[in-house]
C-alpha cells in the first residue's frame, strides 16, 4: 500500500485552490503602473534578531515579500570526516500561504533553486576557515512570495544580516539587487508579473564594503551590453542596501545596551 505524500499532523486544505481575479484597470505584467522610477527599488524593512531561540536571526519586507531568516552554529558536524573548513548548510522553505496558489509542505525542486542561489551569494563572505569541523546552518522561510528574484535577493541580505547578527567571522555583508530586461528598458527589483513578462532578468549580489561581486545569477534572453549594464545599476543599489543592513544592526545593538 503506498503511502501518502500528505502530513497526517497537519490539517490539509484542498489538492487545488485558485485566488478570486478581479478586473484591474491598472494593467498586468510589464505595462501595469509600477509607482516608482525605473531604477528605484522597492522599500525595505529589516529587523534583525527576530528569534530568540537562534543564535542569529532577521526579518525582511520588500513590499509584498516577507522573509524570515534564522542562523543556528557554529557547531559540530555531523559528519564523521574532517574538513578544515566549515560547511554551510542553506534550507528555504515556502509557506502553504506564501504564494497565490497553495504550496505543499513538501520541498520541491523550486525551494533547492533558491536556497542553492542564496548559498553561493553569501558563502564566499564567511570565514569558513576558522570553523574546522564545524557547520552554519541557515534556514529562510518565505512568508509572502512576489517574485523569485526578489526571494533570492531578499534571502541573501536577511541571511548575511542573520550571520552578522550571530557574531560570526565574516569579510563583509552581502547585498544583493536585482533586474528585469524587455527590449532596451531596464526595471530594479520587478514583482512576478514584471518578471514573467521580461525577456530576462539579472541578480547581482556583492560585498559593497570590499567592491567584490560573490555571485550574479542571469536567466533568459539577455545581451552582454545589457547584462552588464544590469550589473552596474544594481551594484549602485546595492550600496544603498548596504548601508541600510549596517544601519539596522547597529540599532539593533544599541537597543540590547
Amino acid at each position: 500500500m503506498a503511502q501518502s505524500t500528505f502530513d497526517r499532523r497537519r490539517v490539509n486544505g484542498p489538492e487545488e485552490s485558485f485566488p478570486p481575479v478581479f478586473d484591474d484597470d491598472e494593467g498586468l505584467g510589464w505595462t501595469a503602473k509600477r509607482g516608482r522610477a525605473l531604477e528605484d527599488i522597492r522599500p525595505i524593512f529589516l529587523q534583525p534578531g527576530l528569534v530568540s531561540q537562534a543564535n542569529g536571526s532577521a526579518y525582511i519586507e520588500t513590499e509584498k515579500t516577507k522573509l524570515a531568516c534564522a542562523v543556528y552554529g557554529p557547531r559540530q558536524s555531523k559528519t564523521t570526516t574532517y574538513s578544515e573548513r566549515g560547511r554551510l548548510n542553506v534550507e528555504v522553505k515556502f509557506a502553504p500561504f506564501s504564494c497565490v496558489r497553495r504550496r505543499a509542505p513538501l520541498r520541491d525542486a523550486e525551494d533547492r533553486a533558491v536556497a542553492m542561489a542564496v548559498h553561493q551569494s553569501i558563502v564566499s563572505s564567511i570565514c569558513l576557515e576558522l570553523f574546522p569541523k564545524s557547520a552554519i546552518d541557515v534556514f529562510i522561510v518565505v512568508i509572502e512570495n512576489d517574485g523569485i528574484e526578489g526571494c533570492i535577493a531578499s534571502g541573501s541580505i536577511a541571511a548575511s544580516v542573520a550571520l552578522a547578527d550571530a557574531g560570526i567571522e565574516m569579510l563583509g555583508l552581502v547585498a544583493s539587487c536585482s533586474a528585469a530586461v524587455r527590449g532596451d528598458e531596464i526595471r530594479l527589483d520587478p514583482v512576478e508579473k514584471e518578471a514573467a513578462a521580461a525577456d530576462g532578468t539579472v541578480i547581482l549580489a556583492c560585498m559593497p564594503a570590499l567592491s567584490s561581486i560573490t555571485n550574479v545569477h542571469q536567466s533568459g534572453r539577455v545581451s552582454a551590453q545589457v547584462a552588464l549594464k544590469c550589473m552596474e545599476l544594481c551594484q549602485d543599489r546595492c550600496i544603498n542596501v548596504h548601508a541600510m543592513m549596517a544601519q539596522s544592526l547597529l540599532s539593533s545593538r544599541a537597543s540590547m545596551a
